[in-house]
This record gives structure tokens, C-alpha cells and sequence, in this order.
């Protein structure tokens, strides 16, 4: 039987070789392995990935409906706030514009418009006495006269000429 002293060299190089040979093929077949391991790894953490993103994205969403409908609840309520409170500014105002226009003495909306509707039914009434008393006649237009007081005429002079050759 032969012993390891025995071996002759070229029979140890050929036994390294091989060795070498089988730790070579061996890495070989391990990232052969790990490529298509890992190939299925990387996508099974794909599809992973996708389904944590479209719970994030869904949770996202429905925090910022929320997010709006708080937002809008409040835009409307101080929407409501202002405009009340423009309204009693603006009531406030109207008062006191009126109370003032009241003090020079100005007639009030209304009271111009009273005013307006009696002077629309005098004018009906007149032209129904001009239609009966001047049948075919146009109506005649009163001249307008400036209203004068006594005291008011004796106070302006007379605007009569003297005559010219009594100077």
C-alpha cells in the first residue's frame, strides 16, 4: 500500500488542482444560486414594497380628505363669522349716515320715494281734469314764478334807469 510519503509530487499538484478546481466550481454554483435566489428575493421585495406603498398612499389620502374637510368646515365658519360681522358694521354705519344726513336736514329714501309716488298721482289727476276740460287741447305747462315775501321785494332795489339827462 502506498503512503502519503509515497505520493510523487505530480500526483499532489494533480490532487491540488483538482481541489482547486472543485472550491472554484463550487463559488460558481453559489453565485449561480444566489443570482436566482436573489432574482426572487429582490422581486418578492418588489411586490412587498408596492403593497406597504399603496397602504401608505391610501392612508395618506384619507388623512388629507379629512385634513380638507376640517379646513372647509372652518373656512365656513369664519366665512359666516365675517360676514356677520360685516353686516353689523355696515347696519351701524347705514344708522349713523342716516341719523346724520337726518340732523342737515335731507329726506330719507323713503321719504323721497313718497314723495315721488304723490307727485306721479297729482300729475295722473291733472291730466285727467285737462282731458275732460280741454277735450282735444293739449294741456298747458304752468309758468314757473319765483315766490316772493314783501320784506324780500323791499329790501332789493329797483333796477329802473334813471333818466340820462337828469344827473
Amino acid at each position: 500500500m502506498a503512503t502519503k510519503d509515497d505520493e510523487k509530487p505530480e500526483d499532489k499538484a494533480d490532487r491540488i488542482k483538482d481541489s482547486a478546481q472543485q472550491i472554484w466550481l463550487a463559488g460558481l454554483g453559489a453565485f449561480a444560486k444566489m443570482q436566482q435566489e436573489g432574482s426572487k428575493a429582490f422581486e418578492a421585495l418588489v411586490k412587498d414594497g408596492l403593497g406597504v406603498q399603496k397602504k401608505t398612499q391610501r392612508a395618506a389620502e384619507e388623512t388629507m380628505a379629512q385634513a380638507q374637510a376640517r379646513m372647509s368646515g372652518f373656512a365656513s365658519e369664519f366665512g359666516n363669522r365675517a360676514a356677520g360681522g360685516w353686516g353689523k358694521l355696515e347696519s351701524i354705519f347705514e344708522d349713523r349716515v342716516a341719523r346724520a344726513l337726518e340732523k342737515l336736514g335731507i329726506p330719507s329714501a323713503e321719504e323721497v320715494a313718497a314723495l315721488q309716488a304723490r307727485v306721479q298721482a297729482l300729475e295722473a289727476q291733472l291730466k285727467h281734469k285737462d282731458g275732460t276740460a280741454h277735450a282735444g287741447r293739449p294741456a298747458r305747462t304752468p309758468r314757473k314764478t319765483a315766490a316772493r315775501h314783501p320784506a324780500e321785494a323791499a329790501a332789493k332795489p329797483s333796477r329802473r334807469r334813471k333818466p340820462s339827462g337828469d344827473a
